[in-house]
């Protein structure tokens, strides 16, 4: 009886992305019918204006939401069973402070000393961006990796993540105060996230970057499971702590890394994913929750992307906007009938 209770909600989550994903081409500033939207990816259609909208807008952007959605919800699992924390996300450990700050290098830094506004240099402003951000995210997950390999108490670990964080974050502030208003205005927009900055030529290597991300995180269910009876326990069974919590941190910093280079740090997702997936199976299986978490992580990043770029917005809203909007209702909800 549970398992079949289980697999019908499975397969609801399954059947409300789809309904949400064919939402997400069929919406938007222009409306398009149910049969154009067939010929244009039937190859059918000889508007060309139609299959630009949705072969370099709408389709790249629910691909990159639902491959996002997916990695920050594994990547907030991992990181709420590792530190046995219920309020643990990705950003915890700083990664996103650093990405945040090589965007701030590449934006504000090289405008003011430029003096020239970085959006004004073509394909620099987006590659350059991209590749900042990886950069500095990367940096950060190698800070805290030799951190983690040196240290057994995982609540000092979040403290140095924190403070790594400020730090970049402190940086960051000095170089707006000495940056052009165009820059800093480029970089606040950044740091509000979007679904809408991969587009076709960079699908590929996001997609896969990702993926392999995720199938990564699954050989690490039974070593999570075995984390949650506790440390000692854990080693008594065999289980080598510091070399697995290295292993959780590279997958999970490398997932939020990828995330945050191509999409800017995208809030909330990570945080309140994990805590829906549990409440729903009533499980702490990680060989459920993983599967589980990652397909909701898909179904909410599908629905906030929907919202953000429904009719009578001018253009996209912020994804973070949408996100904390929806998510901090929800996850409140879910606190309160636990506590019930």
């Amino acid at each position: 009886m549970k398992n079949n209770k289980i697999l019908i909600g499975i397969l609801g989550i399954i059947i409300l992305g789809i309904v949400l994903f064919a939402l997400n081409l069929f919406v938007g500033s222009v409306r398009i019918s149910f049969d154009d939207i067939l010929k244009v990816l039937l190859k059918d259609s000889e508007d060309k204006t139609l299959n630009v909208i949705i072969f370099d807008y709408r389709l790249p952007q629910a691909l990159t939401a639902l491959l996002a959605g997916a990695a920050l919800a594994v990547a907030g699992l991992l990181m709420q069973t590792l530190f046995r924390n219920p309020l643990a996300d990705p950003s915890m450990l700083g990664i996103s402070s650093g990405a945040s700050l090589g965007v701030g290098v590449v934006i504000l830094l090289t405008g003011a000393i430029s003096g020239a506004a970085v959006s004004s240099f073509g394909w620099w402003s987006t590659i350059g961006v991209s590749l900042a951000a990886f950069i500095g995210a990367v940096l950060v997950l190698f800070v805290m990796l030799a951190f983690s390999a040196r240290m057994k108490n995982m609540t000092t670990l979040i403290i140095i993540g924190l403070m790594i964080a400020y730090l970049a974050g402190s940086i960051t502030d000095i170089l707006k105060f000495f940056s052009l208003k165009e820059d800093i205005h480029a970089f606040v927009i950044w740091g509000m996230g979007s679904f809408s900055g991969v587009g076709n030529s960079k699908m590929a290597i996001f997609s896969i970057s990702i993926i392999i991300g995720l199938v990564a995180s699954f050989f690490l269910s039974k070593n999570l499971n075995i984390l949650l009876l506790g440390e000692m326990y854990a080693e008594n069974l065999g289980l080598n702590i510091r070399k697995n919590s290295v292993v959780i941190i590279l997958i999970s910093g490398y997932l939020t890394a990828i995330v945050t280079a191509y999409c800017g740090p995208i809030a909330f997702v990570g945080l309140a994913m994990p805590h829906i997936a549990r409440f729903l199976f009533k499980s702490s299986d990680h060989r459920l929750l993983i599967p589980t978490t990652m397909l909701i992580g898909m179904d909410m990043a599908l629905l906030c992307n929907l919202i953000a770029r429904m009719p009578g917005f001018d253009g996209n809203l912020p994804i973070n906007a949408v996100t904390a909007f929806i998510g901090a209702p929800v996850v409140i909800s879910v606190i309160m009938k636990s506590r019930k």
